[in-house]
This record gives structure tokens, C-alpha cells and sequence, in this order.
């Protein structure tokens, strides 16, 4: 799955055009490295979000068989590290 779509379906973002923009600014990464929108998100891997001089991080359980989920089960899909 994209990672522009995977944020946007488990509400990490709330709209998938906010998750293409933040990764066209360097903003999302993937295990460390800046990831384009179109980069493939795997089971396991580790998205950053360099927001405000914050880091979050969130670790990849499973996807989401919808387009999306609702808020209180992200838990089920991401794991806030």
C-alpha cells in the first residue's frame, strides 16, 4: 500500500492530499529514509513524522481492507512507538 493512502486510512492524516504534500516536503520517513509518496509501506516498517520538531513514530502492524477505519481502531493497524 502507499504511504500516502496508509496515513490518510488509518487517520494518521485527514486528507490523503496532506499525506502526498508532507512526503513531497520530507516530512515522512521510512525506516529512516525520505519516502516519495508512492513508496510501497510494508508490515513492520517504521513511518516518522518530523512535525514541529517533534518526532512521531509509528510501527506498521497490518492494513486496512477499507478505505477507512474508524479512530479507535488505529491500534489495530499502527503502533505508536
Amino acid at each position: 500500500m502507499r504511504i500516502d493512502k496508509f496515513l490518510n486510512s488509518v487517520n494518521i492524516t485527514k486528507r490523503r492530499a496532506i499525506s502526498e504534500d508532507m512526503c513531497k516536503s520530507g516530512i515522512v520517513k521510512i525506516n529512516g529514509i525520505v519516502a516519495k509518496p508512492s513508496k510501497d509501506v510494508k508490515i513492520g516498517d517504521v513511518i516518522s513524522l518530523e512535525l514541529n520538531k517533534q518526532i512521531q513514530n509509528y510501527k506498521v502492524l497490518a492494513f486496512p481492507a477499507t478505505k477507512n477505519i474508524p479512530k479507535n481502531a488505529q491500534n489495530d493497524y499502527v503502533e505508536k512507538l
